[in-house]
């Protein structure tokens, strides 16, 4: 990226930061990488391509891509300041952050799922990354890593603090995500897609909504106290229960017909809901 687009080469093999300016101009054709990127931006024109969905002017200011995620930037210009930040993830090795940093959700999420910061939230990041580049153009010694990487971890722990304000201030379209949601998967329990395309996922929901499997099961967490693995699977249980009260059919054939194709699995996410199994269920009624 650097080369192609004349920009400054990075300092560090497995670290890269470059700053952004209106003068900066990128143009990237579709590549994977073995980097995280963290980018703090606003795009004045071009566009980010990963994902299904592409970063605007319009999208946010906040960017999370993983490793080998393919992306691509098309005349990209910008605005006003802002940071790239690259981390090879063998510069994570031996470090907690390793492990920790594959748990937020956020870097899976789609270019029109980006973060949104606020004036203040913004400083705070800013604040971070100029620690980050203090100690990435200095002179490294045996505390430049932990520094950096704590600057690192704390850029995401605020952007998960972030992102929750995000879907509580944005409660009116997340209202009806969830929503669109419960009714789109009442509809496929009803409609016989279980018997033709087996249980839902949380990726076919997902798009159907046109939103990632991660962002719309963190923004359902929000909403509703529960997953999107687990609204589904509490629906499920709900139109069992109902097909279990007109005993026209066997526990088994009720579970086909639900999408089950283990009979072993239904039975143990059925007890997991009531606290019975269903054969049990049944005798009650």
């Amino acid at each position: 990226m650097a080369i192609a687009n004349n920009l400054p080469l990075p300092e560090h093999p497995m670290l890269g930061l470059l700053r952004i300016n209106r003068q900066i101009k990128i143009n990237n054709e579709a590549y994977t990488s073995d980097f995280y990127m963290i980018g703090l931006k606003k795009v004045k024109a071009g566009y980010v391509l990963y994902g299904r969905t592409k970063f605007d002017h319009e999208t946010g200011s906040m960017i999370f891509i993983k490793p080998r995620q393919v992306m691509e930037m098309r005349n990209l210009e910008f605005e006003e300041d802002g940071y790239i930040l690259l981390i090879h993830e063998d510069f994570l090795t031996g470090h907690s952050l390793h492990e920790d940093i594959q748990r937020y959700s956020f870097f899976d999420y789609e270019t029109n799922e980006a973060l949104h910061l606020a004036p203040k939230e913004e400083k705070i990041i800013w604040n971070i990354f100029h620690t980050i580049e203090q100690e990435y153009n200095n002179t490294e010694d045996e505390f430049s890593k932990e520094i950096i990487l704590a600057g690192i971890h704390s850029i995401l722990k605020y952007a998960e603090r972030f992102y929750k304000r995000q879907f509580i201030n944005r409660k009116q379209l997340s209202g009806k995500t969830v929503t669109a949601f419960n009714k789109i998967l009442q509809q496929y329990i009803k409609d016989g897609s279980l018997n033709e395309n087996g249980l839902p996922s949380v990726g076919s929901l997902a798009k159907i909504l046109n939103i990632s499997a991660r962002y719309l099961t963190d923004l359902l967490k929000q909403e509703t106290g529960k997953t999107a693995i687990e609204l589904i699977h509490i629906a499920l249980i709900n139109e069992a229960k109902n097909r279990l009260r007109k005993k026209d059919k066997t526990v088994s054939e009720i579970a086909f017909d639900l999408g089950f194709e283990n009979m072993s699995y239904f039975s143990r996410l059925f007890k997991k809901e009531t606290g019975m199994l269903p054969t049990s269920y049944m005798k009650k009624l």
